[in-house]
């Protein structure tokens, strides 16, 4: 191999896995330390084959409100007959509120057909409110439960109930197939899982999980697949980790699982930098039988204010996956988690998204601290 390039392949690798790398091999992480970068992060939502959850179909969007408004000289003008295509013409599908509001940024400003929601009885997630009926608890308001895809009893997913029938958030669907190409791409808002006290990967009963964001972009192969066990750097400011929310969880046949905590993730996706603050969150990890990959979910209470900051400024996206003022109404009529104490109206939907990652080394810097620890 010419040496430069045997260079190059070093600093991708970094030690202590370039040698591993260059023959071809698996390291093995330590023995008390588990570590994994999170390759893709989907809202749950569940397809049956025919869409018997969305019987009256999927959502219109603001493009398609938009000509759906106008007569049919202004239609063809403004078109130019169908020829105009949708991102071309987001400029008129936002502002089309009655003094040329932008009805993302005011979604109060028009009044669409209400959002279609699921209906189906079946979904991903967990029981966030320990409640049988979806009664309203000191930590809930009354909602329609679901019985999980795994046969789970119970199971609260408003957040699925919301975005399910929306083309956008469903399989290959553009707003998180956009998302987590970009991620990949630019390596931003990337998320690195760190289990620690580990002494038996496949079984242990008390462990620690510490949720970090790498500065690192992934390691791809030719075909850009994440490879496995390539070293990422965590994110610090001044000898502080600028995330660190740290649960305890135990492992067991292989499947890691966290107790319920307030969580704060980082995220990126269609160009918009976030901090994710999942309230009552637990994760559930399958790890494969090689250490190399895992899959699983995360649950827990959504923040709808955070939610919709992030929806709103979709742009392209919005305009032809989604009708905002439908979306935003739907959104917090939804909310089923955490009740404001003066309203009583809740503010946050309960959801879960299922998460695909690889084995991953965690490098520290020798003076870090954590910020944000549980």
């Amino acid at each position: 191999m010419h040496s430069a390039v045997v260079r190059a392949f070093l600093r991708k690798c970094r030690l202590p896995v370039a040698v591993a790398c260059l023959m071809g091999v698996h390291p093995v992480q330590a023995a008390d330390t588990l570590g994994f970068v999170v390759t893709t992060w989907n809202t749950a939502i569940y397809e049956s084959r025919f869409m018997d959850e969305c019987p009256e179909g999927l959502n219109p969007g603001n493009d398609e409100f938009w000509w759906r408004g106008l007569n049919k000289d202004d239609r063809g003008r403004l078109t130019q007959n169908g020829m105009v295509t949708q991102i071309e013409r987001q400029g008129y599908a936002l502002v089309r509120g009655p003094k040329g509001e932008n009805v993302c940024q005011t979604p109060e400003a028009v009044t669409d057909t209400p959002l279609l929601t699921v209906e189906g009885p079946g979904a991903y997630g967990v029981n966030l409110d320990g409640t049988q009926d979806g009664r309203a608890t000191a930590k809930s308001c009354a909602h329609q439960k679901f019985e999980g895809v795994d046969g789970t009893p119970a199971v609260d997913n408003q957040m699925y109930r919301l975005l399910g029938c929306t083309y956008g958030w469903r399989n290959y669907g553009h707003i998180e197939m956009n998302a987590n190409g970009q991620r990949k791409t630019n390596g931003l808002g990337m998320i690195l899982i760190e289990v620690t006290g580990v002494d038996d990967a496949r079984n242990d009963n008390d462990v620690k999980v510490t949720f970090y964001r790498s500065i690192d972009q992934f390691v791809l192969d030719s075909a850009a697949n994440v490879l496995p066990f390539g070293t990422y750097r965590i994110d610090v400011v001044n000898g502080v980790a600028r995330y660190g929310s740290t649960v305890k969880g135990k492992i067991a046949n292989g499947v890691l699982t966290t107790e319920p905590a307030d969580v704060r993730l980082p995220f990126y996706g269609n160009y918009t930098l976030l901090d994710q603050n999942i309230r009552n969150l637990s994760l559930k990890l399958e790890i494969a039988a090689d250490g190399a990959h895992a899959k699983g979910m995360i649950s827990g209470y959504y923040d709808v204010d955070q939610l919709w900051d992030y929806l709103s400024g979709l742009g392209f996206a919005a305009t032809a996956q989604y009708s905002c003022p439908a979306l935003h109404e739907a959104a917090y009529r939804l909310a089923d988690g955490y009740p404001d104490p003066k309203t009583g109206k809740c503010t946050a939907l309960s959801s879960s998204f299922l998460i695909n990652t690889v084995a991953a080394f965690i490098d520290h810097p020798s003076n870090e601290k954590v910020a944000n620890a549980r």
